[in-house]
């Protein structure tokens, strides 16, 4: 052990020598294969624990606290749907105060990022707040009964968005909300997937080593939303990525500095055959073929615009970079 006293460790190193402090702990209520479960626990242990929680009200709220039991072992605070944002940029002001550097982690699924909390997120992000905010992006109001949120996908299925003789299921795009929260010229935002752990890793500690407001949007699945089985979590966000349907970047000031290549693009269509949200697709009739052609010039136009497709293979692309699989996996 080194003889240096804390006092000489700065936050940065404090976090790079603890990679596997666990803020979430184990014994929480979240259901089988919760993507979200892991994504917030892969953020805090790179976060490490010099931090503090605003938390929205939604899944992550609920199967952490169920009265009188917690799951977090940092300074947490729930916040409503609609003020995450606000309640974090209020928590950094009192620290900044105090003279602290712990830093301010702000979590939020899609239905209080995208839609709800936005307004409080833009002026959090506006006025230049030190705070991460962290969106899980389930893209649907699960918690509340599987309703759509301005994340679902375009043709997803779910209570408020059926399959039916009017149309098959979602018939508006999912916002594009990292392009939206780009356009506040933040020092820094991206995209990452559960099923890349390091590049999670390396994101959020990329965040907190910036002075100002950062933005990171994890796309994590939802079993029973999604109609997948909890042990395929993994593969179906992978598919995600290696379609081009949820392109993984990174943005700095508004501008495009970083893209996971895909070394094998997928057709969408695996993708969408992973998940009972999307089995209306499945049919063989000239709506179904006409949606599905839909997704995929979408996917197409992501892997166009941000360059997604690799050349040759990478250490870094979407099959190179360490992913989570079932047994457990240490990463780097």
């Amino acid at each position: 052990m080194s003889n240096r006293s804390t006092a000489s460790v700065s936050s940065a190193d404090l976090r790079n020598r603890q990679p596997r402090f666990r803020a979430l702990e184990s014994g929480h209520r979240a259901c089988l294969g919760c993507g979200q479960a892991l994504a917030a626990r892969l953020v805090t242990e790179a976060a490490g624990p010099d931090v503090v929680v605003a938390n929205a009200t939604g899944c992550l709220e609920i199967f952490t606290t169920p009265w009188p039991e917690s799951a977090w072992r940092v300074p947490w605070m729930h916040s409503l749907f609609e003020n995450t944002g606000a309640i974090a940029a209020g928590m950094e002001a009192a620290l900044k105060v105090r003279g602290k550097s712990t830093k301010v982690l702000a979590f939020g699924g899609d239905g209080g990022t995208f839609d709800i909390g936005f307004q409080a997120l833009s002026g959090m992000l506006e006025r230049g707040h030190n705070v991460l905010y962290v969106c899980y992006d389930n893209e649907a109001y699960m918690n509340t009964g599987i309703q759509r949120s301005s994340s679902t996908p375009h043709a997803a299925i779910t209570t408020t968005s059926p399959s039916g003789k009017e149309r098959m299921g979602k018939r508006h795009l999912k916002k594009d909300i990292i392009s939206i929260i780009a356009a506040h010229h933040i020092p820094y935002a991206a995209t990452a997937s559960v099923a890349y752990p390091s590049d999670i890793r390396k994101k959020v500690r990329r965040a907190l080593a910036i002075e100002g407001p950062t933005f990171l949007q994890i796309h994590a699945p939802c079993p029973l939303g999604w109609g997948h089985e909890g042990d395929q979590s993994i593969a179906v966000a992978r598919l995600a990525v290696q379609s081009g349907l949820f392109p993984v970047i990174e943005l700095e000031r508004g501008r495009l500095t970083g893209a996971m290549p895909i070394r094998n693009v997928r057709p969408v269509a695996d993708y969408l055959n992973a998940q009972q949200r999307f089995r209306h697709l499945s049919q063989e009739n000239e709506r179904a073929e006409k949606e599905v052609a839909h997704l995929q010039a979408l996917a197409n136009h992501n892997i166009e615009t941000y360059r997604l497709e690799g050349d040759t293979p990478d250490s870094m692309d979407s099959e190179g970079i360490d992913t989570v699989r079932r047994g457990g996996m240490r990463w780097a």
